[in-house]
């Protein structure tokens, strides 16, 4: 049996550091990647390089005094959030002579993807003509397996910065540009009111419409078929996405857009200086992804001006309710503000990227992207360098500024998702308050409890997909240290608001258990898939209690590790906080790159020999919420003087193994099954109740003390007459 536990164990350990490896021998400090790049190694044959200059900048490649072609270097805003620096060698007919990657924080490159395929990538544009084969296959994307979004970053950035610098220098056939006469910036002009016809009209939205007989149209122009057999296909005359794009941080169209109320509450969470923009959108494909988490990427688009491309983050982001009347209704909709620090200019053009996705295999993937240009119109833009940049709206005293009712938009908008969940709190509630009666009905709270994992899994799981995680406690504690926190960037998410909440109530008065044992949807997943197991005949390993308090201590250790890296590196915790299979299982479904879900799969399988593996050892979220719920208010669960030595039956049934050998419970461990309350109450079950229903329990009576007999007494003459 041992040797059983320790070969799993083996296994696991070695996918757990499959999962987490990070590539030291790459890495010059903890969670980046960096190379020294030499410069016959980006332009060979050349010897020296002249001064970096122009716009954009490039350096001259010689060859003593011969020029060779020109070295430039693209940053583009990776998934990380933090640029991918890559330096290109071009020479006079535009062919790329040399391309590397020097600097990158890309968290799905720093795990479990090898640097040889990031290398082998990057060489695969050696060779290429900038005219008639990278810009040819700008949206033919043959992405790093498991590092799509990062493929399609370099891909972007070598192909547009190669042209920037081939028609500035006059290479591959160009003429030399000159430069640009003059300076524009944005005008204020008085507001004029406008409906959303003539704002469509005049170019301050603007609209990319795609039927799904055009996405097919795009993937077949790149070797790309029908999605099928692993995903539907679309009817070809219908909607793919209806989307819109425009810059509401200028007042003449986003007070139009927005509304009074909102385009002063869009002032306030902007700096002096600082865009934003709105995306709306109709039809089955979203702009979001189904994948988007608080902490997450918006992956399925992106903002490009020039050199620079945008990446969006949550915290960069707001989700839109309704908008005002006069303007459409969509089905989905978010202001979006340029990341602070990042060089935009809202006076020339930029474009949105639309990242389409269609499945080649079990887990390949095949990309096309569809862009969607924007200009401001020319009544908000001076042609002159003598008017000062217009500042976004001034932002007021927070006394003087108007409540906001975003977050109560978003509510208002959930509101049939907030009642349900209400409503299962306040059942969930019930139970626990009047869980001594229930339980003393065995198979009716059997049923109950089933019911309530069931709903678990499917409703706050898959339907709503309110799935915490370790990362929430993360960004929690990192906003109270940084001093960012703000209320209002957790009421915009109004369900997992509420299930923090309730949690935190819930360690008041029963610990960790309420949400471990009945709100978690993956723990609830890994219940209901070991008791199938168990009816099946899948024979539970059950692990010595000397080993198993040995081994739940791995989870704390792995949440204090990841709080403290989020102190100082927060996107490295995150990407280390993919040891919870959450995302892959709940939120993605398993769409994910094989080694997410080989982690996920390899969880919900040593769940079916021991209950719940994950929570008891692993799960980082368990271990914080176990850390405060020590200081609980009350017991519940009852015990007897017996429990523990005269029987251990609680303990021997425990899905954890949360009770003691020698009776007592562990509140760190227990998940509030209540199965032992069942037992507790069980008089055909629980020893001590059947031994006194049964009257074996009872001491035997003591046996009655007989009378003493009085000695006879004998006459005096008797006893003269015998002496």
């Amino acid at each position: 049996m041992m040797t059983r536990i320790l070969r799993s164990l083996l296994v696991l350990g070695i996918l757990v550091a499959a999962l987490l490896q990070v590539q030291p021998a790459l890495a010059k400090g903890f969670g980046a990647y960096l190379a020294d790049i030499k410069p016959e190694e980006v332009f060979p044959g050349a010897d020296h390089f002249g001064p970096r200059e122009g716009n954009p900048p490039s350096m001259a490649a010689f060859k003593g005094d011969a020029l060779l072609g020109y070295v430039f270097e693209t940053a583009d805003i990776g998934y990380s959030g933090k640029p991918i620096r890559l330096l290109v060698g071009l020479d006079k007919s535009g062919v790329i002579r040399g391309a590397k990657v020097m600097e990158h924080h890309e968290p799905i490159l720093l795990v479990g993807i090898p640097p040889e395929k990031l290398t082998a990538f990057v060489d695969s544009y050696v060779g290429r003509n900038i005219v008639t084969k990278v810009a040819g296959d700008a949206n033919a994307v043959d992405a790093i397996s498991g590092a799509t979004v990062t493929a399609i970053v370099i891909n972007d950035g070598i192909s547009r910065a190669a042209m920037q610098v081939a028609k500035a220098r006059g290479l591959a056939g160009f003429e030399a540009a000159t430069a640009a006469t003059g300076k524009r910036s944005l005008v204020d002009i008085p507001f004029a009111k406008a409906d959303w016809q003539s704002l469509l009209g005049d170019g301050s939205v603007r609209r990319l419409h795609l039927l799904n007989s055009d996405v097919d149209a795009a993937f077949q122009k790149i070797g790309v078929g029908s999605p099928e057999p692993y995903a539907r296909a679309g009817v070809p005359t219908e909607q793919f996405v209806d989307l819109y794009v425009s810059m509401v941080s200028v007042e003449g169209i986003g007070r139009n857009l927005l509304g009074d109320a909102e385009f002063e509450r869009l002032g306030h969470w902007l700096k002096p200086g600082q865009q934003a923009i709105l995306i709306a959108a109709n039809g089955d494909y979203s702009f979001r992804g189904s994948g988007f988490v608080r902490g997450g990427i918006f992956d399925r688009f992106q903002l490009v001006q020039d050199q620079t491309s945008i990446l969006f983050k949550d915290h960069d982001y707001r989700r839109m309710g309704d908008l005002p009347d006069g303007v459409p209704t969509f089905k989905e909709a978010g202001l979006f503000r340029i990341p602070d620090g990042v060089a935009f200019d809202p006076t020339a053009d930029w474009e949105i990227k639309l990242l389409a996705q269609r499945p080649t295999g079990p887990t390949q993937k095949a990309f096309t992207s569809f862009p969607l240009r924007y200009h401001l119109p020319d009544r908000f833009i001076h042609a002159e360098a003598l008017a000062a940049p217009a500042a976004t709206p001034a932002a007021t005293t927070p006394e003087a500024a108007p409540a906001s009712d975003l977050w109560k938009k978003i509510w208002r908008g959930r509101i049939v998702d907030i009642i349900i969940l209400s409503l299962s709190l306040a059942l969930l509630t019930l139970i626990f308050f009047f869980q001594d009666e229930l339980v003393k009905k065995g198979k009716l709270f059997t049923y109950l409890r089933v019911g309530y994992l069931v709903f678990s899994v499917v409703w706050i799981g898959g339907w709503a997909q309110a799935q915490l995680s370790v990362v929430n406690v993360l960004t929690f504690t990192g906003a109270l240290v940084s001093g960012g926190f703000r209320w209002e960037q957790f009421l915009l998410e109004p369900l997992i608001f509420i299930l923090w909440c309730a949690t935190a109530v819930s360690l008041l008065f029963w610990g960790r258990g309420p949400f471990c044992g009945w709100l978690c949807p993956f723990g609830s997943l890994q219940e209901l898939l070991n008791h199938l197991a168990r009816r099946i005949g899948i024979r539970q390993i059950a692990i010595p209690f000397h080993w198993h308090e040995r081994l739940w201590p791995i989870k704390y250790i792995i949440f204090l590790g990841l709080f403290g890296l989020s102190l100082n590196e927060f996107a490295l915790a995150e990407q280390f906080a993919e040891v919870e299979p959450f995302k892959t299982v709940v939120l993605l479904r398993f769409i994910r790159d094989w080694p997410f879900v080989v982690w996920a799969v390899a969880m919900l399988v040593a769940g079916l020999f021991i209950e719940r593996f994950f929570c008891r050892y692993l799960c980082p979220l368990g271990a914080a919420l176990a850390i405060p719920g020590r200081g609980r208010l009350f017991e519940w669960l009852k015990r007897r003087k017996q429990c523990g030595f005269e029987c251990q039956l609680c303990a021997k049934r425990c899905p954890v193994q949360a009770i003691h050998p020698l009776g007592q419970i562990n509140p760190n461990e227990c998940v509030y099954c209540m199965q032992c309350q069942v037992i507790y109450w069980d008089d055909s079950t629980c020893p001590p109740l059947l031994l006194k229903k049964t009257g074996r329990g009872k001491k035997p009576a003591p046996r009655p003390t007989p009378p003493a007999v009085a000695a006879p007494t004998v006459p005096k003459s008797v006893e003269t007459a015998s002496v």
